[in-house]
């Protein structure tokens, strides 16, 4: 058992939401208690002894839809490459990088993100990914990753009709697969999805495979209305919007995570809602590929779990809490919006999405949860207290104040020095595994 105390300890715990100088005990993977550093240095003598230094103890961050891939887009210059549309982003960017993705480059880029995650306080990720250079063994070269880097992460594949029907059918395979493998770990640390891209690119023929192929009980994560095309593609194909094509295929439901949702309408979201279908925001991805904003507003008004992801652009949650901040009071043209709404989403929603697929309370410092935790290196300039915490975080923070990160029990990093991981040799692979990766893309271009 340790202590970890003498912190300003945001628990997310109604019960108990703060302590000015909080401590929590860990033992194995859990917390075992919650309380003053006095009380608990008292109750537990013997226990090895952390000193936040009076820094921000919280819950560690989750990440509820992410694309490891994208790692090595940073810097990347296709040729040629100058869309002016999503459809032509797809198309000559993440396509392109995709189609070229071999297993070595999948591995490589999962060991970039999950650095990159415990630096920034991300303790649990829910990835989304696509190789169609090399599907079979792409999620477990993810999981090994994430093993290693000592990340709790949730993995799907990008099932696609775009490049053939062979591959489509290898990556539900690569899914069905992994799912089996994640439910015989007895870790709680991996889990498994079946994984759709956008209803564009899936036929009806295509989902109805997939729901043959997938284990009972295992869910699905797919994008859906996050370019108006899509939608557009539902209505002159199947005479019916998104939700309604997917809920008639039998894809909506308690298990199933639905990135983006642009393009959805008020019958949509009551559908969403009546099916309790999960919905995951990706603020800076929408902004960066001009697709719109959705009406994560009106859909949290509705009672729909929609919690916050990054969709690859970032692995700093609270990057992303700022830009949704600001992008929802610009929308909605009103500056007295999103103030409660998106840390909802960040530290509530994005806990109970996780909590549908995890076995013990993740996002939450409570005796019984596991002890993913993490310390910012943040003394405030003003008082700071339960009713205010979310302000401070906001104005005040960002992930590179994370200092020490600890994941299942284990720290994976302190005082900002990684544990066990050689960050320079990390990042040396994986500057030359991206490099043959973009000398494939632009062979010949």
């Amino acid at each position: 058992m340790y202590l970890l105390g003498n912190g300003r300890l945001v628990t997310r715990d109604a019960a108990m939401p703060y302590l000015e100088d909080g401590c929590l005990a860990i033992e194995g993977s859990l917390i075992q208690a919650v309380g003053s550093t006095q009380k608990l240095r008292r109750v537990y003598p013997g226990a090895e002894w952390m000193d936040a230094r009076g820094g921000v103890i919280m819950p560690g961050f989750i990440n509820a839809h992410n694309h490891i891939y994208s790692a090595f887009a940073r810097g990347l210059s296709i040729k040629g490459n100058n869309p002016s549309n999503f459809l032509e982003v797809l198309e000559q960017q993440w396509w392109t990088i995709d189609r070229r993705l071999l297993l070595r480059d999948s591995r490589a880029s999962a060991d970039a993100t999950y650095l990159e995650c415990i630096e920034n306080g991300v303790t649990t990720v829910f990835d989304h990914h696509a190789s169609y250079g090399e599907i079979s063994g792409s999620l477990f070269a993810l999981a090994e990753s994430a093993r290693e880097f000592g990340v709790r992460a949730n993995l799907c594949y990008e099932v696609s009709d775009r490049d053939g029907q062979d591959k489509m059918r290898a990556a539900v395979r690569e899914n069905a697969e992994f799912i089996r493998y994640a439910r015989r770990d007895r870790t709680d640390m991996v889990k498994g999805m079946m994984g759709l891209h956008a209803p564009f690119t899936l036929s009806n023929a295509t989902l109805e495979y997939c729901a043959q192929e997938k284990p009972e009980g295992a869910g699905y994560h797919i994008h859906v209305a996050e370019g108006i095309d899509d939608l557009y593609d539902s209505l002159a194909k199947y005479n019916k919007r998104l939700m309604f094509r997917l809920h008639d295929m039998g894809i909506l439901g308690d298990k199933t995570i639905c990135g983006h949702c642009i393009y959805v309408n008020e019958a949509e979201m009551d559908l969403l809602r009546h099916t309790d279908t999960m919905v995951v925001h990706n603020p800076e991805s929408n902004m960066g590929n001009a697709v719109g904003c959705p009406p994560v507003l009106k859909m949290l008004e509705k009672g729909i779990t929609a919690g916050l992801g990054t969709d690859g652009y970032t692995n700093d949650m609270l990057e992303s809490y700022k830009v949704a901040n600001l992008l929802h009071k610009h929308n909605a043209c009103k500056p007295n919006v999103a103030w409660g709404e998106i840390p909802a989403m960040l530290f509530e929603h994005n806990r109970s999405i996780a909590q549908r697929f995890f076995e013990k309370p993740i996002g939450i410092l409570a005796p019984g949860a596991y002890a993913d935790v993490i310390v910012l290196d943040y003394t405030p300039p003003t008082p700071m207290d339960a009713g205010n915490i979310n302000s401070h975080l906001l104005f005040g923070c960002s992930g590179r104040d994370v200092v020490t990160t600890i994941i299942n029990g284990v720290v994976r990093m302190k005082d900002r020095c990684l544990a066990d991981i050689d960050k320079q040799a990390v990042l040396s692979r994986c500057r030359e595994t991206a490099g043959g990766l973009w000398n494939r893309i632009n062979a010949g271009r």
